[in-house]
């Protein structure tokens, strides 16, 4: 079973944005999409900007830099599906959004 980990309360991810937290030493992007929350690497594998300031559109992210994307739902990469960044399980506890980073999130 996956152990969460609070990393945010409910009032620091308004809807439709995205947030940067770091749990182990790890730098993971939590977005609430549609009512929905989503967690992958924040770092995109490009040249390593915060995808938690993409522009977030039909549940895909795109890298601020230089327009990379990827589905929210799985962490792979729109141009190339094979390619998947982490994607990780996240929910919501009374005002606590929680976070399991060990244990990927499978859709």
């Amino acid at each position: 079973m996956a152990e969460y980990r609070t990393v945010l309360k409910r009032d620091e991810l308004p809807e439709e944005t995205g947030r940067t937290v770091e749990v182990d030493g790890k730098l993971i992007a939590i977005f609430r999409y549609q009512g929905k929350l989503y967690a992958i690497d924040d770092t995109c594998p490009h040249m390593g900007a915060s995808l938690a300031e993409g522009y977030v559109e039909n549940g895909i992210v795109t890298c601020p830099w230089h327009a990379w994307r990827f589905r929210l739902q799985d962490g792979a990469w729109v141009d190339n599906p094979r390619l998947k960044i982490g994607c990780y399980a996240v929910r919501e506890v009374g005002d606590e959004i929680q976070l399991a980073l060990h244990e990927p999130h499978s859709s």
